[in-house]
Parts: C-alpha cells; structure tokens; sequence
C-alpha cells in the first residue's frame, strides 16, 4: 500500500489518509486542542511532499506521520510566541455550518472523547506517550525516538499515565 501511494496511486494513498487521520487528529486533539485540524492539515501536506522521497515500512511511515504532526505543533507554537493571533469576531450563527464536525461525531460514536478528555487531564508528557503508544499504535522505541527520551522513560510515563487514569476512574466510580 504505501508502495503504491509513494508511485503516486491515489486510491493506495486515500486508504493511508483513512487508516491514520482519526488517530493523528485523536492525538491533536490533546497536544494541540486549539489547532488540531490546522495542524492535521499541514501534516498532510508535508506528509504528501515527502511521501515520494521516505524510505521505511508501514510502520516506520506512522512513526514518521506523527513525528511530522509533533514538528508542525511545535512550528505552530513558536509562531504563536513570536506573533501572538488575536481572536476573530464571532461568526453570526447563521453563517456556521448545520452539522457537526464529522471526527468529533465519530469520536463520540466510538465512546472515545471521554477517553480523550480524561488524557487531557494528565501531564502532557504522559497523555502524548500513551497516545502515541496506545492510539497511534507507536512501540515503545518509535514512541521513545519521537519524543526525543529513552525507551525507559516512555515505559515509565506510559505507566504512570495509566495508573493515574485507573485512580481517576475509580474516584468517579466506574468500574472495567
């Protein structure tokens, strides 16, 4: 497949576009929450400019997908650091589209944006590693080489992310 959509087979690279958007604007939504679908958006971008020149797997190529949506974020940050945006007047109701944003229907369908909602609650570092880890589908090296730590430190975080997300959710009451 991903042969396929390097030679420039579109159908090869719609089904890469949907085996790895829901989970990268998952991941986003978390690090990014402001700005995932701008910063999903300019991750394909660069993803379909560098996609002839990548060498690696299926594996290696999600690896390198979050890694180019991780870039972005940060390009994205220090732009906002150096121009900070100001918001925008609010958009008349009549001119917002009728129906909901088709990923959050489908998130909620699929019973995740609890799920997201309660890693956004944890430190970042932890949320990004299990997103990566658990969402992304990332082994713990890819995860460790993304991230710029050790593959030690991410089995920690990833640990300490979850203990903490089973205590939250004792605390609420709800039981596995």
């Amino acid at each position: 497949m991903l042969a396929a959509a390097q030679d420039g087979d579109e159908e090869a690279f719609t089904q890469l576009w949907l085996d790895g958007n829901a989970a990268l604007l998952r991941y986003l939504r978390v690090i990014a929450p402001e700005a995932a679908e701008d910063i999903a958006a300019d991750t394909w971008v660069q993803v379909i400019r560098g996609l002839p020149r990548f060498r690696g797997d299926e594996a290696a190529w999600r690896a390198w997908l979050f890694t180019t949506a991780r870039r972005r974020t940060i390009d994205k940050a220090r732009r906002r650091s150096r121009r900070p945006e100001q918001p925008i007047q609010d958009v008349p109701a009549s001119e917002l589209p009728a129906a909901g944003d088709a990923a959050d229907i489908a998130l909620e369908h699929l019973s995740t944006r609890t799920a997201i909602a309660l890693l956004a609650d944890l430190p970042p570092q932890q949320a990004e590693v299990i997103l990566l880890r658990v969402v992304a589908g990332l082994d713990t090296e890819a995860v460790a080489k993304l991230v710029g730590r050790s593959p030690g430190a991410v089995r920690v975080a990833a640990h300490r992310g979850l203990r903490r997300l089973a205590q939250i959710l004792t605390e609420a009451g709800v039981t596995l």
